[in-house]
């Protein structure tokens, strides 16, 4: 069965290159390079120093480099610098992030949020200027 292989990349491992797998990808160690996978776990003392993208991840160490992820979940000792695309996500208090947030919906509709309801006559607001929102070509 596919669903239960796995790979690891060990904490003793450095790559340089980008890693590329079918299968979940456990990351312990440390990649020079970007990843492409269909489940990823990253370790603690793990570093990503490029772009990542998979269909679900749970990052727990340093990246370095744009995240684009269907299901993505942020722990609380991960240190992300890169724009986050996502269509779920959770980040854990403690996590620390420096950089972009766009859901993958919202995203490929427009370059502006929408869908924000807003009660009262009141017109809508634009988005706040810390929020940045742009469209990229999906994979």
């Amino acid at each position: 069965m596919n669903n239960s292989t796995f790979s690891v990349i060990g904490s003793d491992v450095i790559i340089t290159g980008n890693v590329a797998a079918e299968v979940d990808l456990h990351i312990d160690g440390r990649v020079e390079g970007d990843v492409k996978c269909q489940s990823l776990v990253q370790g603690e003392s793990s570093e990503v120093h490029g772009s990542i993208v998979a269909q679900s991840a749970k990052l727990s160490g340093l990246v370095k480099g744009s995240i684009d992820a269907r299901d993505l979940v942020i722990e609380r000792s991960a240190r992300i610098t890169g724009d986050v695309a996502y269509d779920t996500i959770s980040i854990e208090q403690g996590a620390h992030i420096d950089g972009s947030f766009k859901h993958k919906s919202t995203a490929s509709k427009t370059p502006r949020a929408t869908g924000v309801k807003q009660q009262g006559s009141k017109p809508a607001k634009p988005p706040a200027p810390s929020l940045e929102l742009t469209t990229e070509a999906a994979e």
